[in-house]
């Protein structure tokens, strides 16, 4: 059986993951609720097998997926989360994840997903499978047209660099109605942090890749 690492940013659920792994034969040799503490654990411990969530606090599971895609890391990444997004779906498989998996599925699902990664061959869910033919069927399908012309400005701003103060003084809105645009559009996006929207933005050329 294999050495999996854990990225999951609730306590519960970790608990809930180390005991289902082990009671079917695996090895958790450690876990982690941070991006930056987990590549750390990773470069050290080299498990065979990453358990990765997408959305962990104010920060992406994609944000870490990139960087070990940057060191031509060995290990697996098996992408378990609730996101449905397609874009983030082919997101995750572009940055070389060898399943996804949805929360909810049956743990089944799970530990065929990590069997068939330990052995170089793709997973995606029966749902997930969808998701992903509909991303990449319809590559320019623009998820920016869900934001109201609103959202879209303050996207614009957000990616740039601008706080939530000094977007609400260039647009006569307080910092918390910001913050509320924000966290809805970011919902509708299917983001969890900045760098995930600036990707999103530069991939649909909202900005540039060298702003």
């Amino acid at each position: 059986m294999s050495r999996v690492y854990l990225v999951e940013d609730h306590q519960i659920m970790r608990d809930g993951l180390r005991a289902l792994l082990e009671a079917r034969g695996h090895t958790v040799v450690g876990e982690s609720a941070d991006p930056t503490q987990a590549l750390a654990d990773l470069l050290r411990l080299n498990p065979e097998v990453l358990l990765l969530d997408l959305n962990l606090g104010g920060r992406s599971g994609l944000e870490l997926q990139a960087e070990l895609q940057r060191r031509r890391m060995p290990v697996r990444t098996v992408v378990l989360t609730m996101s449905a997004q397609p874009h983030q779906v082919a997101e995750a498989l572009h940055l070389g994840a060898s399943a996804y998996v949805l929360k909810g599925s049956p743990a089944s699902e799970l530990m065929e997903a990590i069997e068939l990664a330990v052995n170089g061959k793709k997973f995606l869910g029966a749902n997930v499978a969808d998701l992903a033919l509909e991303a990449f069927t319809q590559p320019d399908a623009d998820p920016l047209s869900l934001l109201s012309p609103r959202e879209r400005q303050i996207i614009l701003m957000v990616v740039q660099g601008k706080s939530s103060a000094a977007i609400g003084i260039t647009l006569h809105l307080s910092p918390k109605t910001v913050a509320t645009y924000r966290s809805r559009l970011m919902k509708k996006l299917g983001v969890s942090d900045v760098p995930g929207l600036v990707r999103l933005a530069v991939r649909h050329k909202l900005i540039d890749a060298e702003t």
